[in-house]
């Protein structure tokens, strides 16, 4: 294991070093405006004085990291209950936004969670929690040599439960449980859920595949409907085609039957009256008889 630690000032240092620098460019300020050097100096401890008040760790943060391990203790433990999705669902929740809240959060934390996602199914996010604090070497507690004052206050906290159990008894067990299983049994799950992984990759591939079938098959099916729909639009243009020339050709048929009938009765209609004289010409004759 590689113990190599960056060198690098604390965080309490470079938090007094920011507010020396900021207080310190407001007095500039001040004393340049005209203020007296005794208003300027107690106007900068009072500020400190509050600064520091509302900078400490919020107890009630790390509370709700305990609380965090006494309900997925509850639901990781084998004891045949069973559980609603909605319970399930805002443990996980509480224990993504610790990890959101708190920077440098304990590495049980993140194993709680990566077990509580292995729980529900969640193996993508199992094994990206898992693996973090299973093959990393530098989310180890040895690593954490510059604590965050919520780090600091929580092992604090944590110290006092494990050298007297029975100030919180339960959540003593908790911690203790969750330990023994990141131990013996973290490397077990991340395997699990990288299985898991595995076997739901393959479920999508199989059903991307079956889809792709379907797909061809109803390729296929649609190719053999339109060939007879084809041939039957053939069809119909010759059956149109056809019907044209039977119907010019009876057209003709009857045109040259009438013809022929014409010329063997001698004359026709228009026969009747091609010999008749305009009635101009028969007009004429009449008055010149008279």
């Amino acid at each position: 294991m590689s113990n190599k630690l960056e060198k690098k000032l604390p965080e309490s240092l470079k938090e007094n070093t920011q507010y020396v620098m900021a207080f310190g460019l407001i007095a500039t300020m001040l004393f340049a405006v005209g203020f007296p050097m005794f208003v300027i100096f107690f106007f900068g401890i009072f500020a400190y004085f509050l600064w520091k008040t509302f900078s400490q760790p919020s107890r009630n943060g790390t509370r709700e990291i305990f609380e965090f391990y006494l309900s997925a203790n509850e639901i990781l433990r084998d004891d045949e209950r069973r559980w609603f999705g909605f319970e399930l669902q805002e443990v996980i929740n509480r224990g993504e936004r610790l990890l959101q809240m708190m920077n440098g959060a304990p590495p049980l934390v993140y194993f709680t969670l990566g077990a509580l996602y292995n729980r529900i199914g969640d193996h993508k996010s199992a094994v990206n929690h898992l693996s973090y604090i299973i093959e990393n070497e530098n989310a180890d507690e040895s690593t954490y040599v510059y604590p965050t004052p919520e780090l600091r206050n929580y092992v604090r906290i944590l110290r006092k439960f494990e050298r007297d159990p029975a100030e919180a008894p339960q959540t003593s067990a908790a911690v203790r449980a969750l330990e023994r299983a990141r131990r013996n049994r973290g490397k077990a799950i991340l395997e699990n859920s990288r299985e898991g992984l595995l076997l739901l990759k393959g479920k999508k591939e199989k059903a991307m595949i079956k889809q792709k079938k379907q797909i061809e098959r109803l390729a296929e099916v649609n190719a053999e409907t339109t060939a007879p729909r084809s041939v039957v639009d053939e069809l119909e243009t010759k059956i149109e085609q056809n019907g044209k020339s039977l119907f010019e050709a009876n057209n003709s048929q009857t045109a040259n039957g009438e013809k022929s009938q014409t010329e063997k009765n001698g004359n026709s209609k228009e026969d009747a009256f091609a010999n008749h004289k305009p009635i101009s010409e028969v007009l004429r004759d009449i008055y010149d008889s008279k």
